[in-house]
C-alpha cells in the first residue's frame, strides 16, 4: 500500500515541479514554442478538456464539475491502491493517481491543465501532453498488461 501512495507521491511533486519550471522560470506561455531537438519541442497549451482535449469544460460550472469528477476518480483510484496487494499494480496505480491529482491541482488553479510536451514527426503532430499524463498513460498501460498477461485466477 505505502508503495502505491509513494509513487503517486513521487509523480504528484515531480508533475508540479516541472509545471512551475515550464510556468515561471522558462516561461513558456510567454514563448509559446521552445524547440528542443527535431520532432520534439515545448509547446504552451491550456488545456480545459480531458485526455487528448476531449470534453472541453471552458466555463465555471464545466470547470468545476470536472474537478469533481476527477477527484471522485482519484479517491476510488486511492480506495484501490490500498486494498491492492500486487506490487506491479500498485505502482500503476500510484502513477494514475499522482498524475490525476497533478492535473486536478491545475485546474484549481488555473482553470485549465498546462500541457508542453509537443512530439511530432514532420506534418503529423501528436497530442501536448505533461508529466501527470505521462504518468496516467503508463499506468494505465501497466495495469491493462498485467490484466491480459496475468494468470486466470483458480476458483476455489
Amino acid at each position: 500500500m505505502r508503495l502505491g501512495y509513494s509513487v503517486a507521491a513521487g509523480v504528484f511533486v515531480l508533475d508540479q515541479l516541472v509545471k512551475y519550471w515550464v510556468t515561471a522560470v522558462l516561461d513558456l506561455r510567454t514563448r509559446g514554442v521552445v524547440p528542443l531537438v527535431p520532432s520534439f519541442d515545448l509547446t504552451w497549451v491550456e488545456n480545459t478538456g480531458v485526455s487528448m482535449g476531449l470534453l472541453r469544460a471552458d466555463g465555471v460550472i464545466g470547470r468545476w464539475l470536472l474537478v469533481a469528477a476527477t477527484l471522485a476518480i482519484a479517491v476510488g483510484v486511492a480506495v484501490w491502491i490500498a486494498r491492492e496487494t500486487n506490487r506491479v499494480d500498485q505502482v500503476a496505480l500510484g502513477l494514475v493517481l499522482g498524475g490525476a491529482l497533478g492535473n486536478i491541482v491545475d485546474r484549481v488553479r488555473f482553470g485549465y491543465v498546462v500541457d508542453f510536451f509537443h512530439a511530432f514527426w514532420r506534418d503529423h503532430h501528436f497530442y501536448v501532453f505533461n508529466v501527470a499524463d505521462a504518468a496516467i498513460t503508463v499506468g494505465v498501460i501497466l495495469l491493462l498488461l498485467r490484466s491480459v498477461l496475468a494468470p486466470a485466477a483458480k476458483p476455489v
